[in-house]
């Protein structure tokens, strides 16, 4: 086990890909000799080459369309989106090319891209730095989707997620580039847990939250929270957006009975409002109480001053727990 960041572990699993296939390239703006804006890929270039790690012009379309064709060649391109909201220029290729070719060849053109996006908010930056597109993709059929939390699923899933024949959005909470954790850089990936697994990172009996990416965190300062007061929250992270393992999400949800979902991403037509309607469709003889969102706003995203007011903290989940628990401040309540 070694102890890094999440940057330094997705670092070490491009390092990994890259030398355990020599299929495997590398595009992105800036990612060469600057080593990529939150220097994920330092160093790689003087490891690999120009060949293998591509600094590119800044055009997202043609960044993800050159990587259409290197997969239609047999390539294992990885794309690296400098910021999320720089993705949206890119949007068309992802969505017509990435998520169909497979399909619309009959199985004969696999599409073994992954793009990476560093995402969301929490760095003191402003829109197109700071948002949360993933509902987009995990609506977007043929596309996998990822979001991962600590630097040990930073490192194992983005490896999984380059061998993967399926195109896959990684999305890498940027907030969480400096946080350090045990990285286990030897166990092979076939013993690994699979990335489409979600995970139960805390145990409860009382109510299941429901999160993802940097919310994790968030989410067990809110459990240890509860605890003081008596209150006992299970917390998950479901790790992939698409598909979701309800298997992991409908077994918690069937022994506490009630659920809140969170995320930092709008509130409307959100990842949440897809979890909730599936786990009330699964799940419903179970639940004790109609389960509850807690998200952003639905706003483009503030300035940076205000962004302590937009993304979803402790105080807000907790208030969510409460309600969950009481059933006549659930009826006057509205979602938040």
């Amino acid at each position: 086990m070694a102890q890094m960041t999440m940057g330094k572990a997705l670092g070490a699993a491009l390092r990994q890909s890259l030398a355990a296939d020599p299929k495997v390239v590398l595009l992105g703006e800036d990612i060469g000799k600057l080593g990529g804006v939150f220097r994920i890929t330092d160093g790689l270039l003087d490891e690999f080459g120009a060949e293998r790690v591509i600094d590119t012009p800044l055009a997202e379309s043609g960044i993800v369309g050159t990587a259409v064709g290197l997969a239609m060649r047999g390539y294992r391109p990885v794309v690296e989106i400098q910021f999320d909201g720089f993705v949206y220029p890119a949007f068309d290729q992802i969505v017509s090319q990435v998520a169909k070719l497979h399909y619309r060849t009959q199985g004969t053109v696999p599409m073994p891209i992954t793009i990476r996006i560093p995402w969301g908010g929490g760095i003191g930056a402003a829109e197109h730095h700071s948002e949360s597109p993933e509902a987009y993709f995990v609506h977007t059929a043929g596309l996998r989707v990822v979001a991962v939390s600590n630097p040990q699923d930073a490192y194992t899933c983005l490896r999984q997620a380059i061998a993967s024949d399926d195109p896959v959005i990684f999305f890498e909470p940027k907030r969480l580039y400096h946080a350090k954790g045990e990285v286990d850089l030897e166990t092979p990936l076939a013993d690994a847990a699979p990335m489409g697994l979600a995970r139960v990172v805390r145990d409860g009996t009382d109510v299941t939250v429901v999160t993802y990416g940097a919310m994790v965190r968030t989410a067990l300062d809110a459990a240890e929270a509860a605890e003081a007061e008596g209150r006992s929250l299970e917390v998950i992270d479901l790790r992939s957006l698409s598909p979701v393992d309800y298997a992991t999400v409908c077994a918690s949800v069937r022994r506490t009975g009630r659920v809140v979902v969170v995320h930092e991403a709008a509130r409307e037509a959100g990842v949440a409002a897809e979890v909730i309607a599936s786990i009330t469709e699964k799940c419903f003889t179970w639940l004790e109480a109609a389960p509850l969102r807690v998200t952003g706003h639905d706003i483009p995203y503030p300035p940076a001053k205000l962004e302590k007011f937009h993304l979803p903290d402790l105080d807000r989940i907790l208030d969510a727990v409460d309600r969950v628990c009481d059933d006549e401040q659930l009826l006057e309540g509205v979602d938040r």
